[in-house]
């Protein structure tokens, strides 16, 4: 004879912030990737290399739901030396596993945005 039991759980809600800075510290563990901090401005010798608009740039990381899956949008910068296309795939595979094995959140898309090349690892 099968029992059955039932669970009553309460509902788990993370929010946008947090699976923001998930994908933030998965982008940054990829090789090739220099992360501007929320609010940092560019190194003076990389200024030629990046748009205007970037050094206002107020988070690196967006994130929606919709349809019970997390769109992410993010923008980095690139190391010189590292291809911008890998690099970029690399960033979309780390954050959909962190994001995904972190929270159980599905991940739909996430879209990468390659504004600037930083000359050395340790310009910041």
């Amino acid at each position: 004879m099968e029992s059955k039991s039932t669970r009553t759980a309460g509902s788990l809600k993370v929010s946008e912030q947090v699976v923001g800075k998930i994908a933030r510290l998965a982008a940054s563990e990829v090789k090739g990737v220099a992360l501007c901090e929320k609010g940092q401005r560019p190194a003076r010798a990389e200024k030629s290399f990046l748009p205007r608009k970037f050094s206002a740039l107020a988070s690196p990381v967006k994130v929606r739901f919709s349809q019970e899956a997390a769109e992410i949008d993010i923008s980095i910068i690139t190391l010189q030396g590292h291809k911008a296309a890998t690099t970029g795939e690399n960033v979309q595979q780390a954050i959909k596993k962190a994001v995904q094995n972190m929270t159980g959140i599905a991940v739909s898309k996430v879209n990468v945005k390659i504004e600037g090349v930083r000359l050395t690892e340790n310009e910041r």
